[in-house]
Parts: structure tokens; sequence; C-alpha cells
């Protein structure tokens, strides 16, 4: 087994292909490595200048059409077969030079994950800067994680905690809340290098905004109610439903004594209330089913065990 697998993608960053892989050999000279480069579907000449590189630690992984980060970064995970696993952009942003120093906090200190955090951003203030502060305090305030710089691709995990979570739609910007669910509690950051990109132009705008958003949204629901969803869904059901009940009762009351309640607004709500209650209460008692068929379909356990203490080792304890 390799000590250290590199997982990047890379997307129409022809130009920069050479430079990085330079880069990485240069700082990763007395490390046993292997650098899985994914091309996420570029339309340049990215995957011949991957295929230049004169190293067999360099892995293609070549995907049939252009899938999205997230994507890109599981397929990387996937084929990584080191003790930890770096994630690293392929723009050459994010400095190689930084990941001998987080692969030793890994292995002196015993950390889950060491995340970076971009010391002196170069990038534009409008554009990246200030959105990815806006977003970074949203998902900090929403998820209770504690992460600086949520947006900083450079990270370092053990094998074992990047490979019991999976990537997809545009999760990776959520993988240290991913991997917090999954039982990492060790997880440190430290400042490392942030360099202005020299070739091509960012993937990234304010689109992505909703995005984040969005995503937002899905975390939440993931981290509160994975295991539960009927909690969610019935309790939003069973007050959508009560209160149509009530007003149903209070226009049938109205009707007894004579009154006109056709055609009424109120009449309409009650009747959208009661039925919006019924289907959230049918979603989730599906969503209940499909849960339990995902975790005992793939034999996954609702829980993660930090470690089991033998019986001799509590006598010895005492």
């Amino acid at each position: 087994m390799k000590k250290l697998s590199l997982v990047v993608c890379v997307f129409n960053e022809e130009p920069n292909i050479k430079p990085l892989s330079d880069q990485i050999m240069q700082a990763l000279g007395g490390i046993d490595f292997e650098a899985i480069l994914v091309d996420d579907g570029s339309t340049d000449n990215t995957r011949s200048e991957i295929l230049k590189i004169n190293d067999s630690r360099f892995v293609l992984v070549e995907l049939k059409r252009n899938y999205g980060q997230s994507s890109a970064l599981q397929a990387g995970i996937d084929y990584a077969e080191g003790e930890y696993i770096v994630l690293l952009d392929g723009d050459l942003q994010n400095d190689p030079a930084d990941i001998p120093h987080m692969l030793e906090l890994m292995e002196n200190e015993g950390w889950d994950m060491v995340a970076g955090v971009r010391a002196n951003r170069k990038d534009g203030m409008f554009l990246r800067k200030i959105p990815s502060k806006i977003a970074n305090y949203m998902i900090r305030k929403s998820t209770g994680t504690t992460m600086k710089d949520l947006g900083c691709t450079l990270k370092i995990f053990t094998r074992d905690i990047i490979k019991s979570i999976h990537i997809y739609g545009e999760l990776h910007r959520f993988i240290p809340v991913l991997v917090t669910q999954e039982g990492a509690t060790r997880i440190t950051q430290v400042e490392v290098n942030h360099r202005p990109r020299q070739y091509g132009a960012s993937k990234y705008n304010l689109s992505r905004t909703t995005k984040v958003i969005s995503d937002l949204f899905l975390m939440l629901f993931l981290k509160n109610y994975i295991q539960r969803p009927m909690h969610f869904f019935g309790g939003l059901g069973l007050v959508t439903l009560g209160i149509g009940v009530l007003i149903n009762l209070y226009l049938f009351i109205l009707k007894i004594f004579g009154h006109d309640i056709w055609g009424k607004p109120l009449l309409l709500l009650g009747i959208l209330l009661v039925m919006g209650g019924i289907q959230f209460i049918t979603i989730g008692i599906i969503a209940e089913l499909q849960m339990r068929t995902y975790f005992e379909s793939q034999q996954k356990k609702p829980y993660r065990v930090k470690r089991v203490v033998p019986a001799s080792e509590l006598n010895t304890a005492n």
C-alpha cells in the first residue's frame, strides 16, 4: 500500500499539468506516493499533457464526459490506494509543498483530517472572496462545523474516513461535514499557501451561490433526519393535516348553521392542507422504507464504533 495518494481533478487545465506534476514530484520526493489525475471530460489537450508525464507514480483516470467536481473527486477517491489521501486542486493555486507538513501532522498527532486554510487568498474580492465568506458563515452556523475555509480543496484524510463517504451532486464543498457525520472527530486546520491562477480561467462564478444554498438544505436534512425521515415529514404532515382538519371543521359548523361556504378561499385552503398533510405523511413512510433498504441492503450500520476495549484492559485500568 502506498503511503500517500493525491487526488487531483482537472478540467481544461492543459497549461497547468506540466508545472503541477513537476511541483508534486519536487515536494514529495521522499514520500511513497501516487498521484491520480482525474480528467473530468476536458475539451483541450489536458489528457495529452497528462500522458506526457514520465513518472509511473502518476495515474490518469479519464471520465467519459464532464460530470462536475464532486463526481470527479469521488472517482479519484475510489481509485486511491494510499494510507492517507490528499485532495488537491489542479489549477496551481494550492501548493504541493504544503502536503509534507500536513502529512506529518496526520502521522504524529493522529488526526482524522487536516484541512488547509488559504492564507492571503489570491482571488477576486467580489466574485470569489465575499461570496466564499458568506457561504462559509452560512455553513458553519447551520451545520455546527468549526472549519474556517470550507472552500479550500487541499485536505488530507485517513483512508478509512474519506472512503466512508460518498460525494455526489455538488457536495464537495461539504466534505468536512460529511466526514464528521461518519465519525471523524479529530479534525484540525493549518494555514496553507494560496497562489494566484497563472494559466487558464476559473470555472467558478456567482451562479454557484444558489447551488450552495440548495446543498445546504440537503446537508441539514442529512445531518438531522437521515436515519429518521418520518420525524421530519411526519411532523410536518401532522401539523398541516391538523390545521386543514380544523379549518374544515369550522366550515362544517358554519354550514350546519346555514351559512354558504361554497367558493370561499378558506374552503380551498382547508382541502389543500388536508391533502398536503396526507402526502407529507406518505412521503415520510416511503422515505423510512428507503432508509431501511439503504442500510440493510448494503449491510451498513447506523453507527460507527470508535474502538472496542477488551475486558482485560478494563480490569487493568481499574
